[in-house]
């Protein structure tokens, strides 16, 4: 199995293409056959417009019955928004199963196209508020999950919670269960609350934390919020994922400008110091005093929205309320000037280049020749003989000169 295998769809679409450059369009319109070259020109743009319906149409063409009937009645109770067609739906995307993941394709195509139709009724605007949630340890995430998403499904809202908990390296399921921390959202039936193991996932988000938000936004859920491990690579991941990144800082960790990296302190678009009540809200005004101060020295993300810095108390509540509005100031500033659409459409260009990575470094990994070279490489480099640089060179002109 070489590249040509490895990328089938790549070659297809080369293949779907009559036009080779076009330098050589522009000079063949100037011919006599302009008529012809024309009607290439009018029937490509349809061309690709059906590729993925094509592609699509393939996909289902191969399903046996029962797989069909299994799409149709998840895709069906995910629109009406049942939990349990839902909960079915994320463990689909979740499977590394070959198979499951083509069907959890399918289940995803339809989605998407079901979100596109509402947010055409919706006047071009995101049907639904994705936010990201990142601190250090007990920096009270759990807590500000549970007050705040009260709040919004008392409000008419329907919120979805992607918890993303560390794994275990025993059984591989989430340690922390955030969900069991969250005692009152957790029964509230206009929230959903789904904690990931993150399986090893470098940096705790794990592979299908998009696809889990299209299906809860297909699902009706108009807040999504992605909860991530701590303060680390996770967050520039998240980052790539939502609407507005929102830091939670504790009032009392010490020297806090130093404990957390700068560039997650740029990312965020909103910084909350959690826990401001009783004897602590002293140091939470400190902290805040401290991070406007800080934000004012970083590189400003938009042109439109400075970031802030809020207190709060989900123990008393106090604040909370102000902080929604702030944040859907937030969401109003970056839709009206068109920014929100921005970050959108590059995210989608994150995830696909993302699933290309993964999915070229497996099928470099499964590679014959690859697997039949590397042990004697992986000696040479433990023993010193070679460098790892010069062991990864070799088995990529292995990997490109199998056909």
């Amino acid at each position: 199995m070489g590249p040509t295998t490895a990328f089938p769809i790549l070659h297809r679409v080369a293949a779907l293409s009559s036009i080779r450059s076009t330098t050589a369009l522009r000079h063949s319109l100037c011919k006599p056959t302009v008529k012809l070259c024309y009607a290439s020109l009018c029937t490509l743009q349809q061309m690709r417009c059906v590729s993925t319906e094509t592609a699509l149409s393939q996909h289902i063409s191969d399903l046996t019955d029962r797989e069909k009937r299994l799409l149709t009645k998840l895709y069906d109770g995910l629109i009406r928004g049942q939990r349990a067609a839902l909960a079915e739906s994320i463990t689909l995307v979740e499977t590394q199963h070959p198979r499951k993941k083509e069907l959890a394709q399918v289940l995803l195509q339809r989605v998407l196209t079901f979100r596109q139709e509402q947010e055409k009724r919706n006047g071009g605007n995101p049907v639904a508020f994705r936010v990201g949630l990142s601190g250090p340890p007990g920096a009270g995430k759990s807590s500000f999950i549970e007050v705040v998403g009260k709040m919004l499904t008392g409000r008419g809202h329907k919120v979805s919670v992607l918890a993303v908990d560390p794994s275990s390296c025993t059984t591989g399921g989430s340690l922390m269960g955030d969900k069991t921390r969250m005692t009152e959202l957790s029964r509230d039936m206009n929230a959903y609350i789904r904690p990931s193991p993150t399986s090893g996932t470098l940096g705790g988000v794990t592979r299908t934390t998009n696809e889990a938000i299209v299906l809860c936004e297909g699902a009706g859920y108009d807040i999504v919020f992605v909860e991530t491990v701590g303060v680390g690579q996770s967050e520039f991941a998240v980052a790539d994922m939502v609407d507005m990144f929102v830091l939670l800082i504790p009032p009392a960790g010490g020297d806090e400008l130093q404990g957390i990296k700068r560039g997650i302190i740029e990312m965020a678009d909103l910084v909350v110091v959690t826990k401001s009540d009783g004897e602590l809200v002293v140091p939470a005004r400190r902290i805040q005093a401290e991070y406007t101060s800080a934000l004012k020295l970083l590189r400003k993300k938009s042109k439109v929205w400075k970031p802030k810095v809020v207190r709060i108390s989900s123990e008393t509540g106090q604040g909370v309320p102000e902080l929604w509005d702030t944040m859907l100031q937030f969401r109003d500033a970056m839709l009206n000037c068109g920014e929100l659409r921005i970050r959108r459409q590059t995210q989608q260009k994150v995830w696909l280049w993302n699933l290309i990575q993964e999915n070229a470094l497996r099928h470099f990994q499964q590679h014959p020749a690859v697997r039949a070279e590397l042990p004697e490489l992986e000696r040479r480099v433990t023993s010193g003989d070679i460098s790892p640089g010069l062991a990864a060179d070799l088995l990529l002109k292995v990997f490109s000169s199998v056909q």
